[in-house]
C-alpha cells in the first residue's frame, strides 16, 4: 500500500532495460530511511520484458507506482515522473543505475539539517562490460549560496551537470519553468536554471550513486548528434543565464564550462574518427566545435536569437574512407561509429 503522503518522490524512467531494472529498483525499493517515500517508475513504451519485471517488483515493494505511456523519450517521461510526485523532494534515478542503501537518508538529511533546497553526492562509475568500479576523484562537502553553487555547477566539477545523484526540493522545478528539452545532455540544459532557484546546496564527500558505463548510454558511445546536442545544451545554458539576468554574474563561469565542452568534444572527435578508421574531415571538425564554442563565450553572442532561429550542426557523419566503401560493395563486415 501507498503511503499517504510520500516524503520523497524518485523517478525512474524505464524504457527496454530490463537487464539492469532488477537490480535497480531492489536498492531503491530497500532504503534505510525512515520517512515515507515513493518510487515513481514511468514505463516509456518499452517492447522487452521491463514491464513485465515492473509489475513482480511492484508486489515485492509497495513504494513503486507504475505510469504507462507511450514511447516518448526520457525527457518526456521524465516530464511524466514530475508531474506524478507527490513528495515534498523528488531525485532521478536512471533504470540501468544503482544506489547505496543509505542514498535516500543520507541526501534527504543533508537538506533537512542544512535547510538546503537541494543536496548533492558523488558516484561511481560502473564498467558493465569489465565489471570495473572506479570512484569519481573531485569530492567535496560543504553548503553553498546561490552564488558558490552555481559556479561549481557550470565549472562541472565539484557538482557535475547529472540529475542523478541529487535531491530536489520539488518547487525548484516549478519556479525554474523546467520542461526538459528531447534531446541527449537535458540535464546539463535544464540544471542551471533549477539551481538558480536553490538558496542553499548541500554537498556530500560520499559516494552513493552507481553510473553503470555501457556500450550504448549517452556517454559511452559518440555520434555527431550527440555532439551537437552536447553543444546545443551548452548555448541553452547560456540562455538561462541571459534570461534570469544572471549571465555578467557567472559570465567567466560560463566560459569555463565552454572550454571544459571543447575538451570533451576533442575526445569525442578523436573517438568517434578512430571508429571509422579514417582521420579525414577531423581538423575541420576540431576547427567548427573550437569556433563555435568560442562564439558561445563572446559578449555579443545571442543565445536567444540563435536557438530560435536553429542552430545549425556543428559536426557531421564523417564519410566512409575508400576502403570501407570498398568492403561495403563486397558485403564485408565494417567498423561501427557508436
Amino acid at each position: 500500500m501507498l503511503p499517504e503522503q510520500p516524503k520523497i518522490s524518485v523517478i525512474v524512467p524505464v524504457y527496454n532495460v530490463w537487464r539492469y531494472l532488477g537490480h535497480c529498483l531492489k536498492t531503491l525499493g530497500n532504503q534505510t530511511i525512515a520517512v515515507p517515500y515513493e518510487i515513481v517508475a514511468v514505463n516509456d513504451g518499452s517492447t522487452d520484458q521491463s514491464r513485465q519485471i515492473l509489475g513482480l517488483l511492484a508486489e515485492q515493494f509497495p513504494q513503486i507506482r507504475i505510469i504507462d505511456q507511450e514511447n516518448a523519450g526520457v525527457s518526456a517521461a521524465r516530464m511524466t515522473g514530475l508531474r506524478a510526485a507527490r513528495g515534498e523532494f523528488v531525485c532521478f534515478v536512471d533504470s540501468d543505475d544503482y544506489v547505496s542503501e543509505n542514498y535516500l537518508e543520507r541526501l534527504y538529511r543533508a537538506c533537512t539539517v542544512n535547510q538546503a533546497d537541494i543536496a548533492c553526492c558523488s558516484y561511481y562509475c560502473h564498467a558493465v562490460g569489465s565489471d570495473l568500479l572506479f570512484e569519481y576523484p573531485f569530492r567535496r562537502a560543504g553548503v553553498f549560496d546561490t552564488t558558490i553553487a552555481m559556479k561549481k555547477l557550470l565549472h562541472d566539477v565539484f557538482i557535475q551537470s547529472y540529475l542523478w545523484g541529487k535531491l530536489f526540493k520539488k518547487d525548484l522545478f516549478t519556479k525554474a519553468n523546467v520542461v526538459f528539452p528531447k534531446m541527449c545532455f537535458e540535464d546539463l540544459a535544464v540544471l542551471s536554471r533549477i539551481f538558480a532557484q536553490a538558496k542553499r546546496v548541500a554537498l556530500l564527500d560520499e559516494s552513493l550513486y552507481f553510473y553503470n558505463v555501457r556500450p550504448d548510454s549517452t556517454l559511452g558511445s559518440i555520434t555527431p548528434k550527440k555532439m551537437n546536442d552536447y553543444m546545443r545544451a551548452v548555448v541553452m545554458v547560456r540562455r538561462g543565464l541571459e534570461e534570469n539576468g544572471i549571465y555578467p554574474t557567472y559570465r567567466n563561469s560560463f566560459r569555463f564550462l565552454a572550454a571544459k565542452t571543447w575538451t570533451c568534444c576533442l575526445y569525442y572527435l578523436v573517438k568517434m574518427h578512430l571508429n571509422l578508421r579514417d582521420p579525414r574531415g577531423y581538423i575541420y571538425h576540431l576547427y567548427r566545435v573550437t569556433r563555435a564554442l568560442n562564439l558561445f563565450g563572446k559578449d555579443a553572442f545571442n543565445a536567444t536569437k540563435m536557438l530560435e532561429e536553429g542552430l545549425q550542426p556543428v559536426v557531421d557523419q564523417p564519410e566512409p574512407f575508400w576502403w570501407m566503401r570498398s568492403a561495403r560493395r563486397h558485403g564485408l563486415p565494417l567498423p561501427e561509429n557508436k
